[in-house]
Protein backbone atom coordinates (compact mmCIF):
# COMPACT_ATOMS: atom_id res chain seq x y z
CA UNK A 1 0.00 0.00 0.00
CA UNK A 2 1.31 3.45 -1.17
CA UNK A 3 1.89 6.46 1.49
CA UNK A 4 -1.14 8.85 1.31
CA UNK A 5 1.61 11.94 1.58
CA UNK A 6 5.23 11.53 -0.76
CA UNK A 7 8.32 13.34 -0.09
CA UNK A 8 9.98 12.62 -2.87
CA UNK A 9 8.43 12.62 -6.29
CA UNK A 10 9.75 10.56 -9.61
CA UNK A 11 10.86 12.45 -11.92
CA UNK A 12 11.69 10.84 -15.15
CA UNK A 13 15.29 10.41 -16.54
CA UNK A 14 14.06 12.40 -19.65
CA UNK A 15 12.63 15.59 -17.66
CA UNK A 16 12.70 18.54 -19.14
CA UNK A 17 10.99 21.47 -17.42
CA UNK A 18 11.45 24.14 -20.29
CA UNK A 19 8.84 21.52 -22.14
CA UNK A 20 6.64 22.47 -18.96
CA UNK A 21 4.24 25.40 -20.92
CA UNK A 22 3.87 28.72 -18.70
CA UNK A 23 0.38 29.73 -17.58
CA UNK A 24 -0.30 33.36 -18.87
CA UNK A 25 -1.89 35.24 -15.46
CA UNK A 26 -2.94 38.46 -15.33
CA UNK A 27 -0.55 40.72 -12.91
CA UNK A 28 -3.95 42.19 -11.43
CA UNK A 29 -5.46 39.21 -10.58
CA UNK A 30 -7.30 38.46 -6.69
CA UNK A 31 -6.89 35.70 -4.24
CA UNK A 32 -9.43 35.36 -1.35
CA UNK A 33 -7.41 35.18 2.10
CA UNK A 34 -8.67 34.91 5.60
CA UNK A 35 -7.56 38.02 7.54
CA UNK A 36 -8.82 40.29 10.72
CA UNK A 37 -9.35 44.14 10.80
CA UNK A 38 -6.09 45.74 11.28
CA UNK A 39 -8.09 48.74 13.18
CA UNK A 40 -11.04 50.02 14.53
CA UNK A 41 -13.70 51.33 11.66
CA UNK A 42 -16.78 52.81 11.22
CA UNK A 43 -19.07 52.06 7.77
CA UNK A 44 -19.90 55.15 6.22
CA UNK A 45 -23.14 53.85 4.65
CA UNK A 46 -25.02 52.23 7.65
CA UNK A 47 -22.67 54.04 10.66
CA UNK A 48 -21.96 50.46 11.35
CA UNK A 49 -18.77 49.49 14.25
CA UNK A 50 -16.07 47.36 13.28
CA UNK A 51 -13.80 46.49 15.82
CA UNK A 52 -9.93 45.62 15.57
CA UNK A 53 -9.92 41.55 15.04
CA UNK A 54 -12.52 40.96 13.15
CA UNK A 55 -12.79 38.47 10.94
CA UNK A 56 -13.30 38.72 7.16
CA UNK A 57 -12.84 36.75 3.52
CA UNK A 58 -11.51 39.43 1.60
CA UNK A 59 -10.33 39.60 -1.82
CA UNK A 60 -6.45 40.29 -2.59
CA UNK A 61 -4.61 41.96 -5.35
CA UNK A 62 -1.35 43.87 -5.72
CA UNK A 63 -1.64 48.10 -6.35
CA UNK A 64 -0.22 48.63 -10.02
CA UNK A 65 2.37 51.31 -10.35
CA UNK A 66 2.88 51.66 -6.46
CA UNK A 67 5.67 50.45 -4.16
CA UNK A 68 7.76 51.77 -1.39
CA UNK A 69 11.39 50.63 -1.96
CA UNK A 70 10.53 48.03 -3.97
CA UNK A 71 8.11 46.26 -1.82
CA UNK A 72 4.92 45.70 -3.51
CA UNK A 73 1.61 47.42 -2.08
CA UNK A 74 -1.29 45.04 -1.48
CA UNK A 75 -4.63 46.32 -1.36
CA UNK A 76 -8.32 44.34 0.58
CA UNK A 77 -11.66 44.34 -0.35
CA UNK A 78 -13.89 43.85 2.76
CA UNK A 79 -18.07 43.89 3.11
CA UNK A 80 -19.55 45.17 6.04
CA UNK A 81 -21.23 42.63 8.19
CA UNK A 82 -24.48 45.20 8.48
CA UNK A 83 -25.19 46.33 5.15
CA UNK A 84 -22.69 44.18 3.25
CA UNK A 85 -21.04 48.02 1.54
CA UNK A 86 -17.06 47.16 0.28
CA UNK A 87 -14.58 48.46 2.30
CA UNK A 88 -10.90 48.43 0.96
CA UNK A 89 -7.78 49.13 2.79
CA UNK A 90 -4.16 48.81 2.03
CA UNK A 91 -0.50 48.50 3.42
CA UNK A 92 1.48 51.51 4.36
CA UNK A 93 4.90 49.53 4.86
CA UNK A 94 6.27 53.30 5.32
CA UNK A 95 4.97 53.52 8.71
CA UNK A 96 4.40 49.82 9.12
CA UNK A 97 0.89 50.39 9.32
CA UNK A 98 -2.29 49.83 7.09
CA UNK A 99 -4.21 52.84 5.30
CA UNK A 100 -7.86 53.52 4.97
CA UNK A 101 -8.45 53.98 1.01
CA UNK A 102 -12.58 54.20 1.00
CA UNK A 103 -16.03 52.96 2.81
CA UNK A 104 -15.28 53.35 6.18
CA UNK A 105 -13.26 55.85 8.39
CA UNK A 106 -10.86 54.99 10.84
CA UNK A 107 -11.15 55.69 14.44
CA UNK A 108 -8.99 57.86 17.10
CA UNK A 109 -6.44 56.43 18.43
CA UNK A 110 -4.14 57.78 20.77
CA UNK A 111 -1.29 55.58 20.40
CA UNK A 112 -0.64 56.05 17.06
CA UNK A 113 -0.50 59.75 17.07
CA UNK A 114 1.73 59.60 19.67
CA UNK A 115 4.01 57.70 17.76
CA UNK A 116 3.95 60.03 14.72
CA UNK A 117 4.53 63.05 17.34
CA UNK A 118 7.80 61.68 18.70
CA UNK A 119 8.91 60.79 15.06
CA UNK A 120 8.04 64.40 14.85
CA UNK A 121 9.96 65.47 16.91
CA UNK A 122 13.02 63.26 16.27
CA UNK A 123 12.95 63.99 12.85
CA UNK A 124 13.28 68.28 13.87
CA UNK A 125 15.89 67.80 16.56
CA UNK A 126 17.92 66.04 13.70
CA UNK A 127 17.73 68.88 11.45
CA UNK A 128 18.44 71.61 14.22
CA UNK A 129 21.50 69.53 14.84
CA UNK A 130 22.42 69.46 11.74
CA UNK A 131 23.46 73.01 11.04
CA UNK A 132 23.86 74.99 14.63
CA UNK A 133 26.91 73.28 16.70
CA UNK A 134 25.94 74.79 19.99
CA UNK A 135 22.36 73.05 20.02
CA UNK A 136 24.16 70.18 19.59
CA UNK A 137 26.18 70.63 22.97
CA UNK A 138 22.51 72.34 24.59
CA UNK A 139 20.87 68.78 24.17
CA UNK A 140 23.87 66.53 24.95
CA UNK A 141 23.60 68.78 28.37
CA UNK A 142 20.03 68.21 28.56
CA UNK A 143 20.90 63.92 27.99
CA UNK A 144 23.15 63.74 30.67
CA UNK A 145 21.43 65.92 32.78
CA UNK A 146 18.39 63.84 32.49
CA UNK A 147 20.61 60.64 32.63
CA UNK A 148 21.81 61.34 36.24
CA UNK A 149 17.85 62.18 36.94
CA UNK A 150 17.16 58.50 36.16
CA UNK A 151 19.98 56.85 37.86
CA UNK A 152 19.24 58.91 41.00
CA UNK A 153 15.83 58.10 41.01
CA UNK A 154 16.78 54.09 40.45
CA UNK A 155 19.20 54.06 43.31
CA UNK A 156 16.25 55.14 45.84
CA UNK A 157 14.25 52.71 44.28
CA UNK A 158 17.18 49.96 44.77
CA UNK A 159 17.85 51.22 48.43
CA UNK A 160 13.91 50.94 49.02
CA UNK A 161 13.81 47.57 47.77
CA UNK A 162 16.69 46.50 49.81
CA UNK A 163 15.40 48.07 52.99
CA UNK A 164 12.06 46.11 52.52
CA UNK A 165 13.78 43.39 51.95
CA UNK A 166 15.64 43.26 55.23
CA UNK A 167 12.12 43.69 57.10
CA UNK A 168 11.40 40.45 58.35
CA UNK A 169 7.59 40.20 58.03
CA UNK A 170 6.96 36.88 59.53
CA UNK A 171 8.73 38.13 62.85
CA UNK A 172 6.01 41.04 62.32
CA UNK A 173 3.19 39.28 62.28
CA UNK A 174 4.19 37.25 65.18
CA UNK A 175 5.17 40.04 67.26
CA UNK A 176 1.48 41.54 66.02
CA UNK A 177 -0.27 38.24 66.88
CA UNK A 178 1.18 38.21 70.48
CA UNK A 179 0.11 41.65 71.33
CA UNK A 180 -3.41 40.72 69.70
CA UNK A 181 -3.08 37.84 72.29
CA UNK A 182 -1.97 39.94 75.12
CA UNK A 183 -4.39 42.58 74.67
CA UNK A 184 -7.89 39.69 74.52
CA UNK A 185 -6.18 38.04 78.14
CA UNK A 186 -6.24 41.66 79.70
CA UNK A 187 -9.51 42.43 78.22
CA UNK A 188 -10.69 38.66 79.75
CA UNK A 189 -9.30 39.33 82.93
CA UNK A 190 -10.84 42.75 83.38
CA UNK A 191 -14.18 41.57 82.52
CA UNK A 192 -13.50 38.89 85.06
CA UNK A 193 -12.36 41.28 88.01
CA UNK A 194 -15.48 43.64 86.60
CA UNK A 195 -17.93 40.17 87.68
CA UNK A 196 -16.23 39.57 91.03
CA UNK A 197 -16.95 43.32 91.69
CA UNK A 198 -20.69 43.32 90.94
CA UNK A 199 -20.74 39.61 92.51
CA UNK A 200 -19.52 40.62 96.24
CA UNK A 201 -21.85 44.06 95.68
CA UNK A 202 -24.58 41.70 95.07
CA UNK A 203 -23.45 39.74 97.93
CA UNK A 204 -22.93 42.50 100.54
CA UNK A 205 -26.55 43.78 99.62
CA UNK A 206 -28.19 40.27 100.80
CA UNK A 207 -26.23 40.60 103.81
CA UNK A 208 -27.50 43.92 104.40
CA UNK A 209 -30.75 43.41 104.04
CA UNK A 210 -30.60 39.93 105.86
CA UNK A 211 -28.97 42.29 109.38
CA UNK A 212 -31.94 44.90 108.42
CA UNK A 213 -34.80 42.30 108.70
CA UNK A 214 -32.82 40.71 112.16
CA UNK A 215 -32.59 44.23 113.83
CA UNK A 216 -36.06 44.65 113.77
CA UNK A 217 -38.45 44.26 116.83
CA UNK A 218 -40.68 41.08 116.75
CA UNK A 219 -44.29 41.87 117.13
CA UNK A 220 -45.23 39.61 120.24
CA UNK A 221 -48.45 39.28 121.45
CA UNK A 222 -49.40 41.28 124.54
CA UNK A 223 -48.43 39.58 127.88
CA UNK A 224 -51.53 38.98 130.26
CA UNK A 225 -51.37 41.63 133.13
CA UNK A 226 -51.28 40.40 136.69
CA UNK A 227 -54.76 39.94 138.54
CA UNK A 228 -54.46 42.48 141.14
CA UNK A 229 -57.80 42.95 141.59
CA UNK A 230 -60.89 40.92 142.49
CA UNK A 231 -62.89 42.16 139.36
CA UNK A 232 -60.34 40.86 136.98
CA UNK A 233 -61.78 37.70 137.41
CA UNK A 234 -64.65 38.21 135.61
CA UNK A 235 -62.64 39.33 132.79
CA UNK A 236 -60.40 36.66 132.55
CA UNK A 237 -61.99 34.52 129.99
CA UNK A 238 -61.72 37.20 127.12
CA UNK A 239 -58.03 37.71 128.13
CA UNK A 240 -57.26 33.69 127.76
CA UNK A 241 -58.75 34.14 124.06
CA UNK A 242 -56.36 36.75 123.50
CA UNK A 243 -53.58 34.80 124.80
CA UNK A 244 -54.26 31.82 122.55
CA UNK A 245 -54.18 34.07 119.52
CA UNK A 246 -51.41 32.45 117.54
CA UNK A 247 -48.07 34.73 116.33
CA UNK A 248 -49.47 34.78 112.57
CA UNK A 249 -52.51 36.37 114.20
CA UNK A 250 -50.96 39.41 115.60
CA UNK A 251 -50.54 41.36 112.69
CA UNK A 252 -53.72 40.28 110.41
CA UNK A 253 -57.11 41.57 111.28
CA UNK A 254 -60.20 39.07 111.52
CA UNK A 255 -63.75 39.66 111.55
CA UNK A 256 -65.96 41.17 114.31
CA UNK A 257 -67.71 39.18 116.54
CA UNK A 258 -70.75 39.04 118.29
CA UNK A 259 -69.32 40.83 121.30
CA UNK A 260 -67.57 43.56 118.99
CA UNK A 261 -71.04 43.96 117.86
CA UNK A 262 -72.87 44.68 120.38
CA UNK A 263 -71.33 47.98 121.09
CA UNK A 264 -73.10 49.12 118.49
CA UNK A 265 -76.67 48.32 119.68
CA UNK A 266 -78.22 51.06 121.08
CA UNK A 267 -80.07 49.38 124.45
CA UNK A 268 -83.58 50.86 125.73
CA UNK A 269 -83.45 52.39 128.93
CA UNK A 270 -85.67 50.60 131.43
CA UNK A 271 -87.37 53.55 134.41
CA UNK A 272 -86.58 51.81 137.32
CA UNK A 273 -89.08 51.27 139.88
CA UNK A 274 -89.53 53.55 142.54
CA UNK A 275 -90.21 51.19 145.47
CA UNK A 276 -86.70 50.25 144.98
CA UNK A 277 -85.24 53.78 144.68
CA UNK A 278 -87.05 54.58 148.24
CA UNK A 279 -85.74 51.28 149.68
CA UNK A 280 -82.10 52.38 148.42
CA UNK A 281 -82.29 56.08 149.80
CA UNK A 282 -83.07 54.73 153.18
CA UNK A 283 -80.15 52.61 153.65
CA UNK A 284 -76.87 54.27 155.18
CA UNK A 285 -73.27 55.55 154.12
CA UNK A 286 -72.02 52.19 154.20
CA UNK A 287 -74.17 50.45 151.79
CA UNK A 288 -73.50 53.57 149.71
CA UNK A 289 -69.79 52.46 149.87
CA UNK A 290 -70.09 49.16 149.99
CA UNK A 291 -71.96 48.93 146.64
CA UNK A 292 -68.94 50.85 145.00
CA UNK A 293 -66.86 48.08 143.63
CA UNK A 294 -70.36 46.40 142.35
CA UNK A 295 -71.11 49.29 140.60
CA UNK A 296 -67.66 49.56 138.71
CA UNK A 297 -67.84 46.34 137.81
CA UNK A 298 -71.55 46.42 135.99
CA UNK A 299 -70.04 49.21 134.55
CA UNK A 300 -67.12 47.16 132.89
CA UNK A 301 -67.79 45.23 129.54
CA UNK A 302 -68.86 42.03 130.79
CA UNK A 303 -71.32 43.42 132.70
CA UNK A 304 -72.68 45.36 129.05
CA UNK A 305 -72.30 42.19 128.13
CA UNK A 306 -74.53 40.30 129.92
CA UNK A 307 -77.09 42.95 129.89
CA UNK A 308 -77.33 42.59 126.68
CA UNK A 309 -77.94 39.05 126.76
CA UNK A 310 -80.57 39.65 129.17
CA UNK A 311 -82.25 41.91 127.34
CA UNK A 312 -81.55 39.37 123.72
CA UNK A 313 -84.27 36.38 126.52
CA UNK A 314 -86.41 38.76 127.79
CA UNK A 315 -87.26 39.54 123.96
Amino acid sequence: MSERKVLNKYYPPDFDPAKIPRLRLPKDRQYVVRLMAPFNMRCRTCGDYIYKGKKFNARKETVQNESYLGLPIFCFYIKCPCCLAEITFKTDPQNTDYAMEHGATRNFQAQKLLEEEEKRMQKEREEEELNNPMKVLENRTKDSKLEMEVLENLQELKELNQRQANVDFEAMLKQHKEVEKAQKRKEQEEDEQEMKTMLEQAQNRRLLVDSDSDDKPTKHCPNPTTQTKPRDILQEDTQSKRLRMESWECSLGKLSTRAQLAGLVAHRKEKPDPALEKGMETRGTTATTSSLPAAAAATSSLGLLGAYWDSEDSN
